[in-house]
């Protein structure tokens, strides 16, 4: 019964912060609350093993390999120049100060939007999330060098993508 409990209290807690992390890996608030749903559903299974200093990490792994896994089976990208994935982004977008920030923040989601689902979340561990490359390796479950190499071919996208981003922010802070 307690192990329950503290499965609930750590959803309710929780809850908000995994789904923000998955709408900016799908690009979909359906689709991340999806991702979220299976990746609880998954922890709940094994609640009594996960570790409780580490239940965030291991839940969030879960979620991307489940988002990972499920792009390599799927083998089909939304198209690009969708733009109705980005109904339903607002709460991730968030109330900005101004019309210029709400603009930034749109841009660097659709040009996160075209980004394959791997350099999709290699961006979101190591910069929405600030891991280091280790940590994203071990999150990701890959190794460093393909952190690296994801990383640096994913900023080199967004560079082409949106290079508004770059000029707002400077090299590697368009990713932030």
């Amino acid at each position: 019964m307690a192990d329950r409990l503290d499965f609930d209290a750590y959803v309710q807690q929780r809850w908000e912060p995994l789904l923000r992390t998955a709408v900016l890996l799908t690009g979909d608030a359906h689709a991340a609350e999806d991702l979220v749903q299976e990746a609880l559903v998954r922890a709940a299974r094994h609640w009594h093993r996960v570790d409780p200093g580490a239940v965030d990490t291991y839940v969030r792994r879960v979620m991307y390999t489940r988002w990972i896994d499920a792009w390599r089976w799927r083998r089909r990208q939304p198209d690009p120049v969708d733009t109705t994935e980005h109904d339903g982004l607002r709460h991730v977008v968030g109330e900005a100060d101004g019309a210029d920030a709400l603009a930034t923040r749109l841009t660097l989601l659709d040009a996160l939007a075209r980004l394959t689902p791997k350099q999709r979340a290699v961006l979101v561990a190591r910069f929405y999330e600030d891991r280091t490359e280790v940590d994203a390796a071990r999150v990701l479950g890959c190794s460093v060098s393909t952190v690296k190499s994801q990383t640096r071919h994913a900023l080199d996208r967004l560079r082409v993508l949106a290079p508004e981003l770059a000029a707002t922010f400077g090299r590697e802070e368009s990713v932030r």
